[in-house]
């Protein structure tokens, strides 16, 4: 590219390209879907987080409802361990068929499910710092 081709033309513009790097990323939406990508592939093996650890993570520490939506978003088959996501109460949040999915993944990485539906959190939390 040109610099006449990266540089801002109009306020608008520049808005949207202030939040490149040098590689040309995707504008700051795709950068936050990006972050939980990232932070989600990192989740070892039998161990879950939260929807807020992530958010806290990426540095949006509000945004726990946001990131459950990226991942609600992710295409069919993806090698994600979306599974290894679950709410602030150690609990699935997904209903029906998805509660079942994610807890059939969840159960066969040997993280155990209580008779109330809730995962210890003390034991099987991430402890990524």
């Amino acid at each position: 590219m040109t610099s006449s081709e990266t540089s801002p033309k109009n306020q608008d513009e520049s808005t949207t390209t202030e939040y490149q790097d040098e590689h040309d990323s995707p504008p700051i939406m795709d950068s936050f879907r990006q972050r939980v990508f990232q932070v989600v592939a990192a989740i070892p093996y039998g161990q879950v987080t939260t929807y807020g650890d992530i958010a806290r993570l990426i540095g949006s520490p509000r945004a726990a409802r946001q990131v459950g939506g990226v991942l609600k978003r992710l295409p069919q088959g993806s090698a994600l361990p979306w599974h290894r996501v679950i709410n602030r109460h150690g609990e699935i949040s997904l209903i029906g068929d998805n509660y079942l999915r994610q807890k059939k993944a969840l159960l066969a990485e040997g993280i155990q499910i209580d008779i109330t539906g809730k995962i210890d959190l003390q034991q099987y939390r991430w402890q990524y710092r």
